[in-house]
């Protein structure tokens, strides 16, 4: 029996599984995905879970049952990769494979800032979602909340918790001179309006030197806060960057055409993990799994796997609470509550899915 372990059960391995399953299987190949929970969690909802606006339960989707596939679910350990073994906790027998998918993320970049890494909350996780959410809701009335970075997942998370707590003080510190950096003009004034309209202090040009149990530091000011959340950039999973393979300049895992790691082309790595010219997304990661499934099906048949076409991303959504939004439809930038309903749309396609 050949065996095919899929390290991360998030929206790059779980394609992967889904179109191999779509393409049946060959009898001798049996997959396991490793991961840290029993559900697929929907990444890109964790800003809601962190301001406390969806129920967790909305943010996760079972993952399906088949005869030739099984589940690991703990924190991994160790990749092995002379054994040809995956580690998970010590309760749990090593994992062997032949053929390995690394699809394990990214975590939180804290760029070496004394403190970041304990002081603050993330959404780079389903538990410190959860976590991050429950910081929140506890706040006294009047509570001070800093997120630190105003990328999506900043905006995002800023602007769903002041509608979720409209008596929250809530200070974004951005260290460009504009929001969204990698967005058009049009639609970072359009987020800046917004946040000065819904009483959201914008702090551009931020250098963060520390941060404390109950404020953050930044270009010699130390502003008091109940609460920070950080949203200041990512890294590959620690995992990957400890993999004995070459890596880019971003640490990433350098693969190949068929995304093969070039000095083991068992192994193929997709998503946060993957050398890319694209930035990370859950629409990368699924694109590039749809790809990998195509190629990991003609090599677990016998066939010689086709080089995959360019990848075209379709664009970023972003929201600004439940009824408010950006984005690029149509190579065009989008403001409103349309981009807000086409990102409904796509979760729920996914989900559908």
């Amino acid at each position: 029996m050949r065996k095919l372990v899929i390290l991360g059960g998030g929206y790059g391995g779980l394609k992967i599984l889904l179109e191999l399953l779509d393409k049946e299987l060959p009898k001798d190949v049996h997959v396991t995905i490793v991961d840290r929970n029993p559900y697929h969690s929907l990444k890109t909802e964790f800003y809601a879970i962190a301001a406390g606006t969806e129920a967790d339960t909305n943010a996760r989707i079972s993952f399906p049952e088949h005869d030739q596939v099984d589940y690991v679910f703990g924190e991994i350990e160790t990749i092995d990769t002379e054994k040809q073994q995956i580690h998970v906790n010590e309760t749990v027998e090593p994992v062997n494979y032949d053929f390995l998918v690394i699809a394990l993320g990214c975590e939180d970049n804290y760029h070496g800032i004394p403190g970041a890494n304990d002081f603050t909350e993330s959404v780079q996780s389903f538990s410190r979602a959860r976590r991050a959410g429950l910081a929140v809701g506890n706040l006294k009335a009047y509570g001070k909340v800093s997120v630190v970075g105003a990328g999506l997942s900043g905006i995002e998370v800023a602007s769903e918790i002041r509608e979720s707590r409209p008596d929250l003080n809530i200070r974004l510190l951005d260290r460009g001179e504009t929001v969204l950096r990698a967005f058009d003009t049009k639609i970072q004034e359009y987020v800046e309006e917004w946040f000065e309209k819904n009483d959201v202090e914008v702090i551009h040009g931020a250098n963060v030197e520390y941060v404390e149990k109950d404020g953050v530091c930044n270009n010699g000011i130390c502003y008091v806060n109940d609460v920070t959340i950080w949203t200041a950039g990512v890294r590959p999973n620690h995992l990957a960057r400890e993999l004995p393979y070459e890596k880019d300049s971003q640490e990433k895992v350098v693969v190949n055409e068929l995304y093969q790691v070039p000095e083991a082309p068992h192994v193929y790595v997709v998503g946060d993990c993957a050398s890319s010219v694209h930035s990370p997304s859950a629409q990368l990661a699924g694109q590039q799994g749809e790809q990998i499934a195509d190629i990991l099906d003609a090599v677990l048949k016998g066939k010689e796997p086709e080089e995959p076409k360019e990848l075209k991303l379709k664009g970023s959504l972003g929201s600004l609470g439940k009824s408010d939004g950006f984005g690029n439809m149509l190579q065009k930038p989008v403001t409103g509550l349309l981009p807000r309903l086409a990102k409904s749309g796509v979760l729920w396609l996914h989900k559908r899915h």
